[in-house]
């Protein structure tokens, strides 16, 4: 493993650039000192956030360009206009040519996707890439993906996600034979679309010595933990998560009104105030910011656009562990080197 963390940061992606990204960077650094980076954007912008944190810009190198992809753009026009020259690319092409280990950006999801997929292309026998994300349960985190990378999926994709997701799960948590489950709308076996029903039997079928398929799962399981990964497409899978986060701050905002109403309930929220804090803990969005695009030749996290400086450093962390978990070499492993053992062993498992 290398001694230092190569990290190369989109500094102009998300809401608000290099005023998010750059204290950002200076919060994960603090965590992990063997980290150093490469900062892609307006180096006057960049300039002006890196002389308020000196351990970072010692850290850093600046390279400049003035070119940044908005949030509204189609993965079209993106890569028209910011092929070899945006701030996203260049990061980009900073893994694709081993300069850095793994890229971070905030900025616009299908182009970070498009771009990716283009110059990094993906692994032999992986079809399309998946964002996966750690989702917090009441037994710990779950791998659950695709979170929104693309839309639909036949059984062969589903059953990449459960490889690399399972691949995700044994690294983060050390465990050797993860359990996974496919997201359908009943655990029945009847139900659900065709390719749900025909990945679930090449899984059966198949009995990876790396992961340990144990049938559907619905949505509520995710949050109660039922299992290590779970694995959907990402149009079902995006709108679990934007369901969830939504939720989240119901609930919180639920909360807030009703131990405000009155004094004796406002005596109640002090007397408890350790336990509230521990749930806001529990449940804050910025401690599970950071998406893997998983299926690629290099490393590539994505942010939420509108996080926090605290929320783009948990996205920052999750790069630095995917390097240091060796991700890409235990994913590479898992679906095989030729690229097409995992669909002949499929085809062959149901033959």
């Amino acid at each position: 493993m290398p001694q230092k963390v190569r990290i190369a940061l989109d500094a102009m992606g998300g809401d608000v650039g290099a005023s998010v990204v750059i204290p950002g960077a200076a919060v994960s650094l603090k965590r992990h000192p063997d980290s150093e980076f490469l900062l892609y954007g307006d180096s006057k912008l960049i300039d002006a956030e890196l002389a308020k944190h000196p351990a970072l810009k010692a850290a850093s190198r600046v390279i400049h360009t003035d070119v940044a992809i908005s949030n509204d753009e189609k993965p079209s026009h993106a890569l028209r206009r910011g092929r070899k020259t945006s701030s996203m690319w260049l990061a980009i092409d900073a893994v694709k040519r081993g300069e850095a280990d793994v890229v971070v950006s905030a900025g616009n999801t299908g182009a970070l996707m498009a771009m990716a997929r283009l110059h990094l292309r993906t692994l032999p026998g992986i079809d399309r890439p998946a964002i996966a994300a750690l989702w917090p349960t009441v037994r710990g985190d779950t791998v659950v993906l695709d979170l929104g990378a693309s839309i639909g999926g036949d059984a062969h994709h589903l059953v990449s996600l459960a490889e690399m997701g399972s691949a995700m799960a044994s690294v983060l948590f050390n465990i050797e034979r993860p359990t996974v489950g496919l997201l359908n709308i009943g655990r029945e076996e009847m139900k659900g679309h065709e390719e749900i029903r025909e990945a679930a039997e090449q899984l059966r079928a198949m009995n990876l010595p790396q992961l340990n398929y144990v049938g559907f799962v619905e949505s509520d399981d995710i949050g109660r933990g039922a299992v290590d990964v779970v694995v959907t497409e990402g149009y079902s899978g995006n709108i679990a998560l934007k369901a969830a986060e939504g939720t989240a701050r119901q609930m919180s905002e639920f909360l807030r009104n009703a131990l405000t109403q009155n004094w004796l309930r406002r005596l109640g929220y002090l007397l408890a105030r350790g336990a509230f804090q521990a749930l806001r803990a529990k449940m804050d969005p910025n401690k599970s910011n950071g998406g893997m695009l998983l299926g690629l030749k290099g490393l590539v996290v994505k942010s939420h656009g509108g996080i926090s400086a605290e929320g783009f450093a948990y996205a920052v962390d999750v790069g630095y562990e995917m390097v240091r978990c060796d991700l890409l070499t235990k994913i590479t492993q898992m679906i095989n080197s030729d690229g097409s053992a995992l669909a002949q062993t499929a085809q062959e498992a149901v033959s």
